[in-house]
């Protein structure tokens, strides 16, 4: 479901459904009091792959963390549905992961079935099995007493996939998932991806891949700190749009005038970090 964006917005129009897995409500993100993303609303419909893409700097991975809930809008909201709302996995830019903590692999992907093992360290036999199978689902099999500082960037990025997998979540967000890794680790982890689109899981992805994008995923988001397109990839990804990002982002003064949006009121999101844009 996508709803009217600013008028400037070239949007393709999507079916309506009753209610999107996520709903953005006139969303403005800011950094320093300093845009990020300027009036966005619509929704992601359930079950769909979406990719946001857009140049360096247009708000991709703000969007991200405000729809995680790690970044408080300055105006609007993020409305999940309820039936979602506990069901949800995040899995950040790997590079904002410290690899330096003596971790070993089983217990990194063990966090992901906290909710049903409740201890770290604390694993019982159904949850190793549970644990080697994600191992296995990654192309990691045997890899549970490795320490994470051993890892290629490919393997620590299976290993958070596998993570992702004991979650078990409905709604998935990825904020570019498949950067730096080899040809391999990435087929390797789009059929994981695959797998959640088939089992009806929503997934959202930050991607600069556009050929990744118009291959694997059917829906994008345009961004360029406003939507320029969202819907269908085929209609998104059109030289027109795409050309206008480029402008936009040429014309970004990084020092302009502080934002007028007045802050969001206590309890409007989870946490109160923010970061710069992506």
């Amino acid at each position: 479901m996508h709803t009217a964006p600013p008028r400037s917005a070239d949007v393709a129009r999507q079916p309506s459904s009753p209610r999107p897995a996520v709903r953005l409500h006139d969303l403005t993100l800011t950094y320093r009091r300093h845009p990020a993303v300027h009036h966005l609303n619509g929704g992601f419909d359930h079950g769909t792959l979406t990719a946001i893409v857009g140049p360096n700097g247009a708000g991709k991975s703000s969007l991200l963390e405000a729809i995680a809930g790690r970044l408080r809008p300055s105006t609007g909201g993020v409305e999940i549905d309820p039936a979602l709302a506990a069901r949800v996995a995040y899995l950040p830019q790997a590079a904002a992961i410290d690899r330096s903590v003596p971790v070993r692999v089983a217990d990194l992907v063990a966090l992901g079935d906290w909710g049903r093992s409740r201890a770290f360290g604390a694993v019982d036999a159904d949850a190793r099995a549970r644990l080697g199978q994600a191992l296995q689902a990654v192309g990691l099999g045997g890899f549970e007493q490795r320490l994470i500082g051993e890892l290629s960037v490919g393997q620590f990025q299976r290993v958070l996939f596998a993570r992702l997998l004991l979650q078990d979540a409905r709604l998935i967000l990825l904020d570019e998932p498949f950067n730096a890794v080899d040809a391999a680790t990435q087929d390797a982890l789009m059929d994981v991806v695959r797998g959640w689109h088939a089992q009806g899981r929503t997934v959202i992805a930050v991607l600069h891949d556009l050929a990744l994008v118009r291959r694997e995923f059917g829906h994008a988001l345009l961004l360029a700190r406003e939507a320029l397109a969202w819907g269908p990839t085929s209609q998104v990804l059109r030289p027109e749009p795409l050309a206008r990002a480029r402008r936009m982002a040429a014309a970004w003064d990084e020092h302009a005038a502080a934002c007028n949006a007045a802050p969001a009121a206590a309890g409007t999101a989870h946490a109160d970090r923010a970061r710069e844009a992506a």
